[in-house]
């Protein structure tokens, strides 16, 4: 599946790729090394890193460096957005996709530091994730994941459209383990009623 979207990137997906991402309140574009001060701070978390499966704890500055190098290298498969005040241009956290494995669905993630928590801007960046992976990308279908333990991040996916579908166990590098997941799916046609009944709204509270 990853090398079918791959040999399907155009010219004009990988613009799009390129291109950043406008909601009501925040910009979703490309992680830059001035916002390496944010993004160590606002990572450097067990309350975040214990909930992202692949954030490691300490996260240091290398690790923000590394965050930002990966980012550069955007694919029909996988992009990394750095999610701003609008505002102001300020870093309050991170949204993308990546194939988990070769062969595999198409995973949308995302966090929000700590101090920006309650305001729904999770829900609005993951809301404009969607609207961009389906309608910029090959991509068909999306798959998300929440820690049992975090409601607010499954609420994110429910109010996304996303939809049930069982619990299971995943590695995480915050947590120094194995942890349990509900985890959910989407898909372009789903996604595409809803858009056309007028049931996304992506300024709720998270």
């Amino acid at each position: 599946m990853v090398a079918d979207l791959e040999d399907t990137l155009d010219e004009e997906s990988l613009c799009a790729a390129l291109a950043p991402q406008d909601t009501e309140r925040l910009r979703l574009d490309a992680p830059r090394n001035d916002d390496l001060a944010d993004i160590v701070t606002l990572a450097n978390t067990r309350k975040v890193a214990t909930m992202v499966a692949t954030m490691p704890h300490p996260f240091t500055l290398e690790d923000g460096r590394n965050l930002v190098a990966k980012a550069a290298q955007r694919t029909a498969s996988r992009a990394k957005f750095a999610i701003r005040m609008k505002s102001t241009g300020r870093f309050i956290g991170a949204a993308g996709y990546s194939a988990l494995e070769d062969g595999g669905a198409v995973h949308l993630g995302y966090w929000i530091g700590e101090p920006f928590w309650g305001h729904g801007y999770a829900t609005e960046a993951a809301h404009a994730m969607i609207d961009f992976v389906f309608s910029a990308t090959p991509i068909t279908q999306l798959t998300g994941a929440s820690r049992v333990t975090n409601p607010a991040s499954r609420r994110v996916l429910v109010k996304c459209g996303f939809e049930f579908i069982d619990q299971s166990m995943i590695m995480s590098r915050g947590a120094g383990g194995a942890v349990s997941v509900d985890r959910f799916t989407l898909d372009k046609s789903t996604w595409t009623a809803l858009k056309r009944w007028g049931q996304m709204s992506c300024l709720v509270s998270d």
